[in-house]
């Protein structure tokens, strides 16, 4: 997400005070927040979801009708979204 560079506390002020809520969402197993290293205004939230059900489930509630507009309006760009499948997880023995 690129957010306009003046909007970025914005956004972080709305990422604060929904990050747990979003959590503790049923189906939500991981939630994280990144930034760019060079570009300050560029964010990802990475989140897992148990099934794709739940991720669906989280798109159609209450609460992400009422983050996602507040957010939305601070993008310098049009956001990006993915929905991945892990293919092959590579751990060191």
């Amino acid at each position: 997400m690129t957010f306009r560079p003046d909007k970025v506390s914005q956004f972080l002020s709305i990422f604060e005070s929904s990050k747990n809520k979003i959590r503790s969402f049923p189906g939500c197993m991981d939630l994280e927040l990144h930034r760019d290293h060079n570009a300050k205004n560029i964010f990802i939230t990475y989140s897992i979801w148990e099934n794709e059900k739940a991720l669906n489930s989280y798109r159609n509630s209450e609460l992400f009708r009422s983050v996602w507009p507040e957010t939305k309006i601070l993008f310098l760009e049009k956001p990006i979204a993915f929905s991945n499948v892990i293919v092959e997880k590579i751990s060191i023995a």
